[in-house]
């Protein structure tokens, strides 16, 4: 059975970032440039943040050391990324995993293998939906 594409949705979990590949030199707004050479010599790659996990899971406040007694919170929390929608980040390629989604190449990363986030002020933050 064929699924159509408003019937899936692109979770990403923990805190995992899904990255566009950026391919070639890339210039950013604010003069940096990245030319592929230095990224392909380094083992690092660019692209552009397309969605974010809700970050690193946490134990419940109070988690095996409160007293049975008190009320305790089971509502999960969550440390968040600092990667947003719309920022470019340098990656190590080595800990990307690459993936096909709709014909697009993208790379689903750990939020510590991120080197460098750069993000736009100017531009707010988006949302995007794959």
């Amino acid at each position: 059975m064929d699924v159509k594409r408003e019937d899936r949705q692109l979770i990403v979990v923990g805190d995992r970032v899904l990255l566009r590949a950026d391919d070639g030199e890339a210039v950013t707004g604010s003069g940096l440039i990245l030319p592929d050479s230095v990224a392909d010599r380094e083992n690092a790659g660019v692209g552009r943040v397309v969605a974010v996990g809700p970050g690193m899971a946490m134990p419940p406040s109070g988690f095996a050391f409160d007293e049975e007694w008190e009320k305790t919170s089971r509502e999960p929390r969550w440390v968040a990324v600092q990667a947003r929608v719309g920022d470019v980040a340098v990656f190590f390629r080595k800990a990307a995993v690459e993936v096909q989604v709709d014909g697009q190449k993208l790379f689903v990363v750990s939020h510590s293998a991120i080197l460098v986030l750069l993000r736009d002020e100017s531009r707010g933050e988006r949302t995007h939906v794959i």
